[in-house]
């Protein structure tokens, strides 16, 4: 694919906003007092990327006695956590403003809910920027790792998948930018590098790396 993309679809969670680290914490606490006590690196290993439901089922095979409202009270929690500390990605502002100044066009697909990408991207300040461009595993038949929401996203954009480049840290986020065949780039800030790798066209740990990948100038 030749860069720069004409759209670039962003992950929302641990790629715009900073909420994987506060969601965990709450994840762990909740699954602790259900009887079922689970490091990060195990939350990380059976959750990341996936969705509220996928945890609620696994955490269940594991056995955690979780109660018949358990995805009520997890939103709960979570949503109050993160309208109280998330904040933006470092530099994924000095991204936003990139592809402003280049023309290109930019959108979140997500696993997470609407009500939560409403809660993290308005404290962030994103909210304005991605105004009518926010993809939810609500809005499709299936969530990632299926294609669904990205092929979602760039139809409303009215771009063809080829000319697609999908931001993402988690493996199932990576297989659904494989299966919607577009050019995923990994954003291997907090996930294990070797994770994405296999998946992506090119991992990176720091967002103004980013710019670079995307054949984008700094503004810096």
């Amino acid at each position: 694919m030749k860069m720069p993309p004409k759209i670039v679809l962003f992950d929302c969670d641990g790629v715009l906003v900073d909420s994987e680290a506060l969601t965990a914490d709450v994840l762990c606490a909740n699954l602790a007092r259900h009887g079922l006590p689970v490091s990060r690196a195990q939350l990380d290993e059976f959750f990341l990327g996936g969705t509220v439901m996928g945890v609620e089922r696994k955490a269940r095979e594991m056995g955690a006695a979780l109660p018949p409202n358990w995805i009520d009270e997890i939103y709960a929690e979570i949503f109050d956590v993160l309208d109280r500390k998330v904040e933006p990605v470092t530099g994924v502002v000095e991204v936003l403003d990139a592809l402003d100044a280049n023309g290109i066009l930019y959108a979140v697909g997500s696993n997470g809910p609407h009500r939560k990408m409403e809660i993290t991207l308005s404290r962030t300040g994103l909210a304005k920027r991605f105004a009518g461009r926010v993809v939810s595993r609500e809005d499709v038949a299936q969530p990632k790792p299926a294609p669904d929401v990205y092929l979602r996203a760039a139809a409303l954009a009215g771009v063809d998948s080829a000319a697609c480049v999908v931001i993402e840290d988690s493996p199932t986020g990576a297989r659904a930018a494989q299966a919607a065949g577009m050019v995923c780039f990994g954003y291997a800030a907090v996930t294990d590098s070797a994770r994405l790798a296999p998946l992506c066209d090119a991992v990176f740990g720091d967002m103004a790396e980013l710019l670079a990948l995307l054949k984008l100038p700094s503004r810096g």
